[in-house]
C-alpha cells in the first residue's frame, strides 16, 4: 500500500514516468493505479485525442509500440493503457527495445494481471530503469483483516476485529470483492459508528451467529450446543456454507493451535506474532489449548484431513449433513 501511495503522490506532483508496468497476482491495486492514471494525467478535454485503451487479446507488441511512438495533440502527454496484457506473455520481451528508449511524451500503462515478469528478461531491466515496475502481491488471509481496517480508516471509518474477520471468512482474500462490499457499507453506516457484525448481517447478508468464525469459537470452548446449532444451519444452507471451506478453516485453526502448544512463550504479543493473528483473538487460542491437549489436536488434524477427502467424494458419498455430524463427533 505504501508503494501505491508513492506512485500516486509522484503523479500528483507531476513526476510522471513514461512506462508503468503493473503486474502481480492481486488485481485490485493494478486496477486502482491504472484507473487513477486514466483519470488524472490528462485534463478531460485532452483525453479525446490523447488517451486510448488497448486490450492484450486484440493487439500485438508492435501495435502498442507504434501507438506509443505517436506525439500528443495539443497536450503535454498522451496516455496508452494496455489491459489484459498477460495475454502477450510470449512476446512481452519485444517491448524491451521501446523501454530502452521510450517516447518521453507518452505514458504507457501495461496491466499484466495474475502474472509477473521474469527478472531475467530484458524488458524487466529496461522498464525498471526507465519507468515504474510495480508488483501487486496477493495478501495472505491473516493480512486481509488488517488491510480492511486500514482502507476503512483512510475513509474515516472504523470496524471491529470480529466484523473484519467475518468479512474475510465469507468473501475470501479477493480485495476487489471485499472493497465492493465495504463501499456498500459506507453508504448506509455513518462515519461516527463502527462497522459491527450486526451491520454486516443487516446490509450484506452474512449471518453474525452462524458462520465459521463462530463455529471455531464454539469448538474451542467445547460448547457442544452452540456448535451443533451452527452445523445444523450449515446443513440446511449448504450452498452458502460449503463443507470443504469449513474443513479448510478448521484445519487452519487447529494447526495454529498445535503451534500454540509448541510455543515456549505464551505472552499474547508473542502468540499473535507467531500465529499471524490479531491480539484480539489470542484469548480464544488460550481457551482452546486448555480444552484440547497437544495429542488431541494432532488427532483432530488427522481427522480433518480424512474428512476433507470424504467431502470431495473420494472413497465415500456422504451428504453434507452426515459429514458435518461426523465432523462434530470426531472433534468433540
Amino acid at each position: 500500500m505504501d508503494e501505491v501511495k508513492k506512485i500516486v503522490s509522484d503523479i500528483k506532483s507531476r513526476k510522471i514516468k513514461p512506462i508503468y508496468f503493473l503486474m502481480g497476482e492481486e488485481a485490485y491495486y493494478i486496477d486502482k493505479l491504472s484507473e487513477y492514471i486514466e483519470n488524472n494525467i490528462l485534463a478531460e478535454e485532452e483525453r479525446g485525442f490523447n488517451q486510448m485503451t488497448l486490450y492484450g487479446k486484440d493487439v500485438t507488441i508492435d501495435d502498442i509500440i507504434s501507438n506509443a511512438k505517436r506525439y500528443p495533440m495539443m497536450a503535454e502527454h498522451q496516455v496508452i493503457i494496455v489491459k489484459e496484457a498477460q495475454h502477450l506473455s510470449r512476446t512481452i520481451d519485444n517491448l524491451a527495445a521501446y523501454a530502452d528508449n521510450p517516447q518521453p511524451t507518452t505514458v504507457l500503462v501495461i496491466c499484466y494481471k495474475y502474472a509477473k515478469l521474469d527478472k531475467r528478461k530484458k524488458v524487466y531491466k529496461a522498464v525498471q530503469k526507465a519507468g515504474v515496475l510495480f508488483e501487486s502481491k496477493k495478501l495472505y488471509e491473516n493480512q486481509v483483516s488488517d488491510w480492511i481496517r486500514k482502507v476503512l480508516a483512510g475513509s474515516g471509518y472504523g470496524i471491529t476485529p470480529k466484523a473484519a474477520i467475518l468479512l474475510v471468512e465469507f468473501l475470501g482474500t479477493d480485495l476487489s470483492k471485499i472493497n465492493n462490499e465495504l463501499e456498500k457499507l459506507k453508504l448506509v453506516i455513518p462515519k461516527s459508528q463502527e462497522i459491527t457484525p450486526q451491520a454486516i448481517e443487516e446490509n450484506i447478508g452474512i449471518s453474525k451467529d452462524y458462520n465459521n468464525f463462530e463455529l471455531k469459537k464454539a469448538l474451542g470452548e467445547r460448547n457442544v450446543l452452540k456448535a451443533t446449532r451452527i452445523l445444523n444451519y450449515f446443513a440446511q444452507n449448504p450452498k452458502d456454507n460449503p463443507f470443504v471451506l469449513t474443513v479448510t478453516l478448521l484445519n487452519s485453526f487447529f494447526t495454529q493451535l498445535l503451534q500454540y502448544h509448541g510455543l515456549k512463550d505464551h505472552n499474547p504479543k508473542t502468540v499473535a506474532s507467531a500465529l499471524g493473528i490479531s491480539p484480539y483473538f489470542v484469548g480464544e487460542y488460550q481457551t482452546a489449548a486448555k480444552n484440547y491437549p497437544m495429542k488431541k489436536v494432532s488427532m483432530i488434524i488427522a481427522h480433518l484431513r480424512e474428512l476433507d477427502v470424504k467431502g470431495k467424494g473420494v472413497g465415500a458419498s456422504l451428504s453434507q449433513e452426515d459429514l458435518l455430524k461426523e465432523l462434530l463427533v470426531r472433534i468433540m
